[in-house]
């Protein structure tokens, strides 16, 4: 634990202007940013008597080893930068809000020359217009069904498109009047997307002018005694109707509004932002935190807006923003707002009518978020920790493992062998610390050597972070594991140690806790990789799968953990994580083998060349089948590099051609 004052700076330091200030701990990592209209007023309030602060800044203060802070002109310019640098730094005791369930959008990809419209997940993509987001899949597909006979947009896939260009032939939807079939040219790609166009001006909540045109269209056909387009007009006005009545009127002035609400309590709070568009909900979606600063219901709106509108821009920012609390100052993220639209955005608490009515709904939403979360947490949270203290009595553990990292090689008949390391933090899997390892030393299939060999690469990356922070010398005498530590850092390829700029770096965190997916031999690999190292406050297992026993290094009997027990199923959790991992990597790699083309033989001949080969003839057949002259024809491709690749081709057997097994017939495209 630290002493603030060791690090508190000195008086007339910290300027009396609008900035945004970062709190390092002793490894250089970032772990909070927060912005102040006064940096001097703000600053100095961590630096008083730590008994008169909030439990989490105290923790806070006494985890952070220094203080800097960045001068900017006003108080809009440090909400962006503060949202800038929480993005970048992922700071450990900053809110941070999580979705509680990965919310589907209806997407079209404006940015194609043929846009789609499609179900998606996940992070915006440049060039794709959003709606939603929706509670349900299925609801985005009904509505999408009934508005594809209206504006009749490419729903297919790329490669089903492709096919359809070459073939000839549009899918079903072609056929059925509910793809406008630009595949295979019934509209130009500027009427297709004239249709994309309309679809989303609909979505957005343009609705009445639409309707009223189909009307019109729909009696002038009537008088001109057109009765069959007349009833296809009808049929479409009617379907959007149905299309809209999913979206329930909430608004009666067509405002378009985000309403957003929070429900908090000590140590977790939840949020629910309904998205109004045209007066009718269009989408929904929630977020859950846990409070690890000191923050009151109006910070926890201003995190959220940050988070919500940080990438946005355009329409995609409403008119309205309807809060429980506002910021403290308002003005700057109002001003915020209005940048990142483009035109006036009106954020208010709102007081009276509609609005207020669906406010509340969008409150009890939110309340409920946070029960069903923290009834949740509360079992999972349970079981996580009774499995971690498990596994700390059975190995005989100061504490439990709160990182616990899972090593295991996979090969195919000690070929392409690779290994794989998961991690797991508190219990839960820390996907984006997974690591990937080629083996490196030796050919062939050794266990035992490539995990010594993996272990041995990982600790060694560490001990090069400990080594370029000064950590190091500190603890240890100049032992053999540090000198290896410092030959290793000279070593390190680029991207994996950077600067001391704060961002979570590649193995830089320690964990508890190895385990191996092996018995005796690898547990006694990886003990001897860490011991060569010098590091010995990192603990060892093994998890053998004939009989699930724990094995521990240097001991002849295994550790057996009951069936039934909690830290015995974390550990298989584990370890078949980690084989999952590494088959996935393999197969990846076999794959990229496998999938290797008769050009892939021809020396010399590089990707781009390949490329242009079989974009001039189409196929490996055709290219075949070419005399060198031919070859010569292709842009890039001399005389001397089209007689190597008739050489190559002619000395390679064609494959054999498909049967088509039902009809006897002998397809002869087999190399198309």
């Amino acid at each position: 634990m630290a002493d603030p004052s060791s690090y508190r700076p000195k008086p007339g330091q910290i300027p009396d202007s609008p900035g945004v200030y970062k709190f390092r701990d002793e490894h250089g990592r970032v772990i909070y940013v927060g912005k102040a209209k006064s940096l001097r007023q703000r600053l100095s309030s961590y630096f008083q008597d730590l008994a008169g602060l909030h439990p989490r800044t105290r923790t806070m203060v006494t985890t952070a080893a220094a203080v800097e802070w960045t001068v900017v002109s006003t108080e809009v310019e440090a909400l962006q930068l503060e949202y800038s640098w929480i993005k970048e730094y992922d700071p450990r005791f900053n809110v941070k809000y999580r979705d509680d369930k990965s919310y589907p959008s209806l997407a079209v990809t404006m940015g194609e020359e043929f846009p789609r419209v499609q179900v998606m997940r996940g992070p915006k993509k440049k060039g794709v217009r959003y709606f939603g987001p929706y509670a349900h899949a299925w609801a985005i597909r009904e509505t999408v069904d009934l508005m594809l006979r209206v504006f009749p947009v490419r729903t297919c896939s790329a490669g089903v498109f492709k096919r359809s260009a070459q073939i000839g032939r549009p899918c079903l939807l072609g056929y059925i009047g509910k793809c406008s079939a630009p595949c295979v040219g019934r509209v130009s790609a500027e009427e297709h997307r004239e249709l994309a166009e309309e679809f989303c001006d609909f979505m957005a909540g343009r609705t009445g002018a639409y309707l009223r045109r189909l009307e019109q269209a729909m009696h002038e056909a009537a008088e001109e005694m057109e009765y069959e387009k007349a009833a296809r007009l009808r049929d479409d006005i009617e379907a959007l109707r149905r299309a809209m009545e999913k979206n329930a009127v909430v608004l009666a002035d067509a405002t378009d509004a985000d309403l957003i609400a929070v429900a908090e309590d000590e140590l977790e709070a939840a949020v629910q932002i309904f998205h109004v568009r045209g007066g009718r909900v269009r989408g929904q979606r929630g977020w859950v935190t846990d409070k690890v600063e000191a923050v009151d219901t109006a910070g926890l709106v201003e995190h959220a807006l940050q988070q919500l509108y940080g990438e946005e821009k355009g329409d995609a920012v409403p008119k309205e923003v309807l809060v429980p609390a506002l910021p403290d100052p308002v003005g700057p993220v109002t001003q915020w707002l209005t940048e990142r639209r483009g035109a006036r955005v009106d954020l208010r608490i709102p007081q009276r009518g509609d609005k207020k009515d669906l406010m509340a709904t969008v409150q009890r939403n939110a309340q409920q978020a946070l029960v069903l979360h923290k009834t949740k947490r509360a079992s999972d949270l349970t079981t996580r920790s009774r499995a971690l203290e498990e596994i700390a009595e059975a190995l005989g553990l100061d504490s439990a493992p709160l990182r616990v990292e899972c090593f295991d090689i996979s090969h195919l008949q000690g070929q392409d062998v690779v290994a794989s390391m998961v991690v797991f933090e508190d219990g839960l899997a820390r996907k984006s610390e997974y690591r990937r390892f080629q083996i490196k030393s030796f050919a062939g299939q050794d266990d035992v050597r490539s995990m010594h060999e993996v272990v041995s690469r990982r600790f060694r990356r560490y001990l090069a972070e400990k080594v370029r922070t000064g950590e190091w010398q500190e603890e240890t005498d100049g032992t053999e594991g540090a000198e290896g530590a410092a030959e290793a850092a000279g070593g390190i390829a680029p991207g994996e140690a950077r600067e001391d700029d704060g961002r979570p770096k590649r193995f830089a965190y320690p964990p508890q806790l190895v385990v191996v997916d092996g018995a005796g031999p690898q547990v006694a690999a990886a003990r001897r990789a860490l011991d060569e190292l010098g590091i010995s406050d990192v603990a060892v297992c093994g998890l053998a799968k004939r009989l699930e026993e724990v094995w521990l290094p240097g001991e002849e009997d295994p550790v057996v953990l009951p069936r039934s027990s909690e830290g015995l199923y974390f550990l298989q959790r584990v370890r078949d994580e980690a084989h999952r991992f590494a088959i996935a990597y393999q197969r990846g790699k076999r794959a990229g083998v496998l999938k290797a083309g008769p050009l892939d033989t021809v020396p010399g001949l590089g990707d781009t060349r390949k490329k242009a080969l079989l974009k001039h003839f189409g196929s490996v057949k055709r290219l075949r089948a070419a005399t060198v002259e031919q070859i010569c024809e292709t842009p890039g491709i001399g005389r001397k590099t089209a007689e190597t690749v008739a050489a190559a081709l002619a000395a390679t057997a064609p494959p054999a051609p498909a049967v088509n097994t039902a009809t006897g017939e002998i397809m002869d495209d087999a190399e198309e």
